[in-house]
C-alpha cells in the first residue's frame, strides 16, 4: 500500500459529478486540482450500508475542506452509471459537492495497494495528498467500520499548520515548540 511520502499515482477515470441531465459525467485525472490539497477516500461498494453514511458526512463537511483549499474526491470500483443511480436513489447522496470516481478497471485501487484481496473491491481507505502530489496521511479501516470525517479535517489542519502538533490537537490550539 502507498504510504506517507510516496507520490500519488497518475490516473484518469470517469466520475459522476452531477445528477443534472447531460452534465452527469466527467473524466478526472491526477492533474485536476493540481495546486490544491486533496482528500481521496474510497469505499467498498455502492448500494451498501456503511458507505453512504461516510459519503454523506464528507459532503456535509465540504465547506470545511473548501475553506482549507482542499478538494475531496471519493471513489469505488463501481461504474459511473452505478454511482449516478445510487445518487438518484439515495436522498443523502443527491447533492454531493465532489466527484465520485469510478475505478471500474481497478487500476487506481491496485496502484494505491487498497484492492481487498478477498472481496476484490477497494478497501475503506483515505489519503491526504499535498499540492505537490505527495501522500501525507493514509488510513484504512475494516470494510465494516466507517471513518471519522472530523478526524480527517483535524489531520488536514495539522498537516497544513506545518508545525509539531500534539495528540488530539485542534486548529487554533498551541503547537509544540522545540527548545534548543
Amino acid at each position: 500500500m502507498l504510504g506517507v511520502g510516496d507520490k500519488f499515482p497518475q490516473f484518469a477515470v470517469k466520475a459522476t459529478v452531477s445528477t443534472e441531465k447531460g452534465k452527469e459525467f466527467q473524466t478526472i485525472t491526477d492533474q485536476d486540482y493540481a495546486a490544491k490539497w486533496k482528500v481521496y477516500f474510497f469505499w467498498p461498494k455502492d448500494f451498501t450500508f456503511v458507505c453512504p453514511t461516510e459519503i454523506a458526512a464528507f459532503g456535509k463537511k465540504n465547506r470545511d475542506f473548501r475553506d482549507r483549499d482542499t478538494q475531496v474526491l471519493g471513489g469505488s470500483v463501481d461504474s459511473e452509471f452505478v454511482h449516478l443511480a445510487w445518487r438518484n436513489n439515495h436522498a443523502d447522496l443527491k447533492d454531493l459537492p465532489f466527484p465520485m470516481l469510478a475505478d471500474v478497471k481497478r487500476e487506481l485501487s491496485e496502484k494505491l495497494g487498497i484492492l481487498d484481496p478477498n472481496e476484490g473491491v477497494a478497501q475503506r481507505a483515505t489519503f491526504i495528498v499535498d499540492p505537490e502530489g505527495v501522500v501525507r496521511f493514509v488510513m484504512v479501516t475494516d470494510l465494516s467500520v466507517g471513518r471519522s470525517v472530523d478526524e480527517i479535517v483535524r489531520v488536514l489542519d495539522a498537516l497544513q499548520s506545518d508545525e509539531l502538533c500534539p495528540c488530539n490537537w485542534q486548529k487554533g490550539e498551541p503547537t509544540l515548540k522545540v527548545q534548543p
